[in-house]
């Protein structure tokens, strides 16, 4: 009997080893979150826990079957090809991208990789590693839905909406109601810089926006007009706003303008109708003042006739209180300024209904015209000349006024027949309440110069008024 013994101790520790790395490495394949699936010529051999949940079973529920078990019925799916052994060397892979469905039913997107494993005693292999990328398939669609829904709105907004590279100004994205501000079809705009859509006067006014609204975080607010006679000159509402890339630098400008052309138009009727209705309310006072005045003026006549003794004192109110009277009414059928040459001849005329002299006014038709706050004043004061004209003067001689333009503005004259006192200086004329005492107190005495003196057998008074007293029509 012959007894034969082989020493395969080392064999055995070498095999041990390669189970215990081999447990190692499925330990460790079996804690990564990517699906790991090893597939052999009899179909699946393993699979790693995160496998498992991903196809919702169990190892043993999936062993000896293709991987195509889990595939979505596409016929070009690829875990339904069969050719990956001969398509493959060892150690080569291939990325695709797929749907999946587990044994519940559930369908999800994965990305994957297929690498062939084979070597010498060892037969072929192919180990799939599977990601599930639902989550970011579901978010990318809804990114995509989001960017299709704003791109809706911004092509059915009434507003007029374009990009722009900050650094060109060339037009890289615009929708269609952008063809009426940019005064072209849109097609056309795509591509263009401001010289190529406009006249170089506006381009470079929407250049220098452009460029201003790169170098600031602000949203830039600007009014923009359309060409002269185009379109009924439109007016936009232009709203410039920078779009800041990774580095801080504005890459983009979002130029987003609204037609307001409808809404400065109404805006414009209700001031012209606020105006008009200022108008009238401001006409129909100054009709009432002057009916008012006439009233007054009409109370002291009749009291002058009850009273002789005051009648001279109250004739002079009276002629005081119609020249008030006649701005008043000169003012209910003009707008603006009073012209001053209008004012003289009707102070003229209710002087001489007064006192029954001939007055008469020599005047071209100058501009002048008198700022509301200067016209009474003015009025009182060729009033007064008038009636001291009439009162000092010599009976029966028609008394004179001159209106006519001056160096700087205008001048009124009044001249009657008569003679100054000996030694008569205007400057010591005592202080009072009428005559030239009041006429000095009325005229402004920074834009305005009263001189009398004696011209032959004449005496006359010359009012020279100047701006802001009196100023050009227009």
């Amino acid at each position: 009997m012959i007894a034969s013994f082989v020493d395969i101790d080392e064999r055995r520790r070498a095999r041990e080893a390669l189970a215990l790395q081999a447990e190692r490495t499925r330990a460790v394949l079996n804690s990564v979150l990517v699906g790991i699936v090893t597939v052999g010529a009899q179909g699946i051999e393993w699979m790693n826990r995160s496998a498992r949940r991903m196809f919702a079973g169990e190892l043993a529920d999936f062993v000896g079957e293709p991987i195509s078990i889990v595939a979505t019925p596409e016929r070009e799916h690829p875990l339904r090809r069969d050719d990956w052994m001969q398509r493959l060397r060892d150690g080569e892979s291939e990325t695709f991208e797929c749907r999946l469905r587990a044994r519940d039913g559930r369908e999800f997107w994965v990305v994957g990789n297929a690498v062939l494993v084979a070597g010498e005693g060892v037969a072929p292999q192919i180990t799939y590693a599977l990601l599930d990328i639902e989550r970011r398939r579901q978010a990318e669609i809804r990114i995509a839905q989001a960017q299709a829904s704003l791109q809706r709105v911004i092509e059915t907004a009434p507003l007029a909406i374009a990009l722009l590279d900050a650094r060109t100004l060339r037009v890289l994205q615009v929708n269609q109601a952008a063809a009426g501000f940019f005064e072209r079809a849109a097609e056309r705009v795509l591509g263009a810089t401001p010289e190529e859509c406009f006249d170089a006067e506006r381009a470079t006014r929407l250049r220098e926006w452009l460029a201003g609204a790169g170098t600031s975080s602000e949203v830039a607010v600007h009014e923009w007009h359309a060409a002269p006679g185009a379109d009924a000159a439109r007016v936009w509402d232009c709203r410039i706003a920078p779009l800041q890339g990774a580095g801080g630098e504005a890459e983009q400008l979002l130029l987003v303008a609204s037609d307001v052309t409808e809404r400065r138009q109404a805006e414009q009727a209700r001031l012209q109708a606020a105006i008009a209705q200022r108008e009238v309310l401001v006409r129909e006072v100054h009709h009432r003042i002057k009916n008012n005045l006439q009233g007054v003026a009409g109370l002291l006549r009749q009291t002058a006739a009850r009273q002789p003794e005051v009648a001279g004192a109250l004739t002079e109110a009276v002629g005081q209180v119609q020249a008030i009277a006649q701005v008043y009414g000169l003012q209910v059928g003009s707008q603006g300024p009073l012209a001053l040459v209008p004012l003289v001849e009707a102070i003229a005329q209710s002087v001489q209904r007064t006192f029954g002299r001939t007055i008469r006014v020599e005047a071209a038709a100058l501009p002048h015209r008198l700022p509301e706050a200067e016209a009474i004043p003015v009025a009182l004061t060729v009033n007064e000349l008038l009636t001291n004209a009439i009162k000092h003067g010599e009976g029966g001689e028609t008394v004179r006024v001159r209106v006519e333009a001056g160096d700087t503005g205008a001048c009124v004259t009044v001249g009657n027949a008569g003679r100054l006192p000996p030694g008569f200086d205007l400057a010591r004329v005592p202080g009072g309440v009428s005559g030239l005492s009041l006429v000095r107190a009325l005229l402004p005495r920074r834009s305005s110069t009263l001189a009398i003196e004696q011209r032959d057998g004449e005496v006359q008074a010359r009012v020279e008024l100047r701006p802001p007293s009196v100023r050009l029509d227009g």
